[in-house]
């Protein structure tokens, strides 16, 4: 079985596209391979700026002769449709077979196609890769037709047995395949033949190309962080800076370098942010003050002078950049200090946020007055969180912002301490974006948490009311990111509130500037107006007029309407959250029927309670009274509810221990009443560990009864009591969650 080595050499390709490259190549010609009849042990694909690298070993020599039979039309079909059926087998009529069939004689096919060679098959499928082939953007040049994600230079194509290389005929826009390659573009340019995977990268180490992308990485780390080490310096670790690094170079040198005395004083996340997007550098710390001292640098030659040239160069270019970043700084600051945050603030009435919510400043008035009414709800101070609320939008106004947005929230920290404000205060301008995602880190700290629950509360509820909902796959506004962190903030810090009550609240501001427009002259709402009471915008404005006219009498449509209970507002929302919760439970191992069947109870908007009785439910239910009694319940409640439908009453009242004839049977009203007595107050304090042990109890007694007694008796009496009888069982159950949407 031969071995199939590829190289598609060309100009340098972009960091962001080589893992996906490869893995393209790798898909593309296995694929390829596999449906032209060949099979493979095993396959690997490798990038390098300059070159795309596929392996694959233990190919088949050939492909297998096939032989297919095909049914055809019958023999008195139409001409069209004999024509039609010759056509899609590649055959002519005199090739055809006629066989008898049940409804008389058919046309048969017999298709044989011979194995073919893996080099013929090799040779299509890589010609097929390569005109075809996925970049997200590509070029053509010359005059071919082309196109690759920069201009192609050589295809190395080789297959290789105990006889020896061969190298696959093919051509592909006027470029030959062979089998030699190029090491580094500098320091190794010449051309090389190779003869397998093994001989093909031994060869490019020694001509100053690392094929395999984590050997780079590996290189680079290792390297970086020992002469980290040999200063008493830290490298600060950024895997996907590593990663963008290693695609840039195909030898990795590394080189350390200083950062002027001059811009030392800048906040360290500045420096880091300010070289890794610019430079692609990585920060180097010094543990004892935690500042950024030096940089290093990824070089992709070695030089005589040992890079000495390349870190003074690269030093001038980081200077310049630095210095950008330190005027942005010191001009923040003498604003902050001259005016305070409340100026940075100001500008934002000129920033808009959406054309249906206002301005930046509008959004952050909204956020204030909504952390005031948070706060007490979470445990922090009212007028702190306000003030936070105030100023933890300043920061888009900054012109280090403006710079790198990505430090939103982290310059607002320092900014708030350089005006003066509370620790609490700062902290909150920083974490209240938080959680950003389902593996980010929660606010704690109670200020810190008002704010980021009013920020994004007020995005739902405001886009909720803009009529900018996620649909399908699509949410520009990332309020499913939102509506995570809302829940997160709750259910991690244990909060008690209600979802209801803060979306009211969050809508609030809304619905006074629509009641506003229904009193006053604006007609910026209409169109809202409009939407929310189901009629055409004329219609709207006619009504409002008309309510205008009547001073508010009979005919108030647009007075009378309570936009707040409006459906489609605060339980529309709700049942948004809810879904966002099923699926963060999911991957926690909670299934969605339980969290269903636990937000059909009383008090689904409490989050805190419904994860707590969700997750003793899970627990409960992993076991084999959970199972068993969950079968008792349903076998119950099929039962009764057969019997409600047929007889046309309700049987939910009157169960009596006196008709019981079995022991089994007064054993089931004993148990009743003791996991009746125990749930209640299980219930009551929400001690639901307790509630499902209190049922657990009833598995047996449910086993019994029903294993013992015959339910619909012919006796009237004894049939009605045991009806009742059930109803118990489906009561007591249902009081702790709904189990009849459990599946299974």
């Amino acid at each position: 079985m031969p071995d199939l080595l590829i190289e598609l050499l060309s100009e340098e390709i972009p960091a962001r596209m080589q893992a996906r490259a490869a893995e393209d190549l790798k898909r593309l010609m296995t694929d390829g391979l596999v449906e032209a009849g060949l099979t493979y042990a095993s396959a690997a694909a490798f990038a390098t700026p300059r070159r795309l690298a596929l392996s694959v070993e233990g190919l088949t020599a050939e492909s297998r002769a096939v032989r297919e039979e095909r049914k055809g039309p019958s023999v008195s079909a139409p001409e069209q449709a004999v024509q039609g059926f010759l056509r899609s087998t590649g055959l002519t009529l005199d090739q055809l077979e006629k066989r008898d069939d049940k409804k008389g004689q058919v046309w048969f096919a017999v298709i044989e196609r011979p194995g073919r060679q893996a080099a013929e098959i090799v040779a299509e499928v890589l010609e097929a890769t390569i005109r075809s082939f996925p970049w997200p953007k590509s070029m053509r040049w010359g005059s071919g037709s082309l196109r690759w994600v920069r201009p192609l230079q050589s295809i190395l194509c080789l297959l290789t047995d105990e006889g020896g290389a061969e190298v696959v005929p093919l051509q592909v826009d006027g470029i030959m395949a062979g089998n030699t390659t190029q090491g580094h573009r500098f320091m190794a340019p010449a051309p090389f033949a190779v003869t397998d995977f093994a001989d093909y990268e031994a060869r490019l180490k020694r001509a100053f190309v690392l094929l395999r992308p984590e050997e780079r990485a590996e290189a680079i780390w290792h390297e970086a962080t020992t002469q980290a080490f040999a200063q008493g310096l830290e490298l600060v670790e950024d895997k996907g800076l590593l990663a963008e690094v290693a695609g840039l170079v195909e030898w990795p040198v590394v080189l350390m370098g200083p950062i002027g005395a001059e811009f030392l004083g800048l906040p360290p996340e500045v420096l880091q942010t300010s070289m890794k997007e610019h430079q692609k550098f990585f920060s180097v710390r010094n543990t004892a003050t935690n500042r950024i001292e030096r940089f290093v640098t990824v070089a992709n030659i070695d030089t005589p002078d040992h890079g000495a040239t390349i870190l003074a160069g690269n030093g001038k270019v980081l200077a310049a950049r630095l210095s950008d970043a330190r005027f942005f700084w010191e001009n923040d600051l003498r604003l902050v200090r001259e005016g305070g945050m409340e100026g940075m603030v100001a500008g934002l009435a000129n920033v808009t946020f959406h054309n249906k919510l206002g301005s930046q400043l509008d959004r952050v008035r909204r956020i204030e007055a909504l952390a005031r009414e948070i706060a007490p709800m979470v445990g922090a101070d009212p007028e702190e969180a306000a003030q936070a609320a105030a100023v933890a939008k300043a920061d888009l106004q900054s012109e280090m912002v403006g710079e790198f947005p990505e430090l939103q929230g982290l310059m607002g920290r320092y900014y708030a301490t350089a005006a003066g404000l509370t620790e609490a205060v700062a902290d909150a301008c920083e974490e209240h974006y938080s959680p950003l995602g389902p593996s980010d880190a929660v606010p704690t700290a109670p200020v810190s948490v008002a704010v980021a629950l009013a920020d994004k509360i007020d995005t739902l509820t405001g886009f909720w009311w803009a009529r900018e909902k996620p649909t399908g796959s699509k949410d520009p506004f990332a309020l499913r990111r939102a509506a995570l962190g809302v829940l997160r903030l709750i259910v991690e810090n244990r909060l008690r509130v209600s979802l209801n009550e803060l979306s009211r609240k969050g809508f609030s501001p809304f619905v006074r500037r629509l009641v506003d427009w229904v009193h006053g002259s604006a007609e910026k709402q209409a169109e809202v107006a409009a939407h929310w009471l189901g009629v055409t915008i004329e219609d709207a404005v006619r009504l409002r007029n008309q309510a205008k006219e009547d001073r508010g009498q009979a005919n108030g449509q647009v007075h009378n309407h309570d936009f707040l209970s409006d459906p489609r507002l605060s339980p529309d929302l709700l049942s948004f959250l809810h879904d966002r919760l099923k699926v963060h439970l999911k991957d926690q191992g909670i299934r969605h029927d339980i969290i269903d069947a636990c937000l059909a109870m009383p008090g689904n908007d409490d989050l805190t309670l419904l994860v707590r009785r969700a997750e003793a439910l899970a627990a409960f239910l992993k076991s084999d009274d959970g199972e068993n009694l969950l079968q008792g319940f349903k076998r119950a409640n099929n039962i009764l509810t057969q019997a409600e439908e047929k007889d046309g009453v309700e049987y939910s009242f009157g169960a009596d221990p006196k008709f019981a004839e079995t022991d089994s049977e007064r054993a089931l009203f004993a148990a009743l009443d003791r996991a009746e007595a125990a749930i209640g107050p299980a219930m009551g304090s929400e001690d639901f560990a307790a509630a499902m042990r209190a049922m657990a109890a009833l598995r047996t007694p449910i086993d019994a009864f029903f294993t013992e007694v015959q339910v619909n008796a012919e006796n009237p009496i004894l049939r009605r009591n045991r009806l009742n009888l059930l109803s118990r069982i489906r009561t007591i159950c249902l009081s702790v969650a709904d189990l009849t949407r459990i599946e299974g």
